[in-house]
């Protein structure tokens, strides 16, 4: 059997600060991700939550150390979960979370294989993206909005600055952070285009349309009565710095609701209706991967699923042979 490891003070730390989990090897492990991998916090707790269960799992099964365990146990463990009503994605996060423990076990001279590396979670149902009708989403942007309020009425910048963003995220199918992220300098109104900075700090261009670009040129016009005059970033909060993840999330609820749209309205919907419109104008995929800054294809192809829906839909509405009895 492998020699356990031996608990350092920097180890020990994860007991005071509540991380420990009683087991040396999995508290070993949480002290390399934290300070060896530097993981956030948050990512650290999800390793530790799925360890843990997977522990739990190993020690009522009597399942020997983690080196001891066998990929037959770890399928038995997946086949457990899904039985219990587990879906795939988090089979598959704890999967992941295995692996990883192992490889640092591998790394450590501990474990001679890793069990999880072959294990496959169930096969996760795909799930098609939320998307407005066009004519909804058109007919909520140019409702008129109820003035009076400091949220309300067509002048008031906070209005202007939460349409322009609306415009934005639909017309160039943005990314929440990718808009956060754009400087009035990335725009070129001349050229009708942006550039973003998208995932993996890749730059790409995108068009913006007429009614955006329009919008856009309202909130500039009132920009200044927020904006700090060192601020660069285009969208601002009331405070004048660049606009938070969280706030762009309560406003857009917020200018939703005041529309009636009926619904939540959030950035990756308008995202998601970006793209499906485009693409059954179009039917040019290649050109919206671009423009959604997809690195692969495949990503953009749940678009089609989206596209073939809404033809369904259409079939059994109008078809004569596909009015069934029910």
């Amino acid at each position: 059997m492998a020699e356990r490891p031996r608990i350092t003070p920097a180890t020990a730390s994860l007991r005071i600060a509540g991380a420990a989990t009683g087991d040396d090897w999995l508290d070993a492990f949480l002290h390399h991700l934290a300070h060896e991998r530097r993981l956030s916090p948050h990512t650290l707790d999800s390793y530790r939550r799925d360890l843990v269960r997977i522990l739990a799992w190993r020690t009522e099964r009597k399942a020997g150390d983690w080196p001891a365990l066998t990929d037959g146990q770890v399928r038995r463990y997946v086949a457990d979960r899904h039985r219990a009503g587990i879906g795939a994605r988090t089979l598959a996060r704890e999967l992941s979370a295995l692996r990883a423990l192992f490889e640092y076990l591998l790394r450590e001279g501990a474990a001679t294989l890793n069990p999880a590396r072959t294990v496959r979670p169930p096969k996760a149902g795909r799930r098609l993206p939320n998307t407005f009708d066009p004519d909804q989403l058109g007919a909520l942007i140019d409702a008129d909005t109820a003035p009076g309020s400091e949220q309300g009425g067509d002048d008031d910048p906070l209005t202007l600055r939460d349409t322009a963003m609306v415009e934005l995220f639909y017309s160039s199918g943005l990314r929440l952070a990718e808009l956060i992220g754009v400087d009035t300098r990335d725009i070129d109104p001349a050229d009708a285009t942006l550039t973003v900075l998208g995932k993996g700090a890749k730059t790409r261009r995108v068009p913006v349309g007429r009614a955006a670009l329009a919008a856009i040129q309202r909130w500039l016009q009132v920009r200044g009565l927020l904006a700090g005059q060192d601020e660069s970033a285009l969208f601002v909060s009331s405070r004048g710095r660049r606009i938070h993840p969280r706030t762009v999330q309560q406003r857009l609820r917020l200018w939703a609701e005041r529309r009636g749209a009926g619904r939540n309205l959030h950035p990756h919907l308008l995202r998601h209706s970006c793209a499906s419109h485009l693409l059954e104008s179009s039917g040019d995929l290649r050109a919206v991967q671009e423009m959604l800054g997809h690195a692969d294809i495949s990503t953009t192809q749940i678009y089609t699923h989206l596209d073939f829906q809404h033809l369904a839909q259409v079939y059994d509405q109008a078809h004569p042979r596909a009015k069934r009895k029910r």
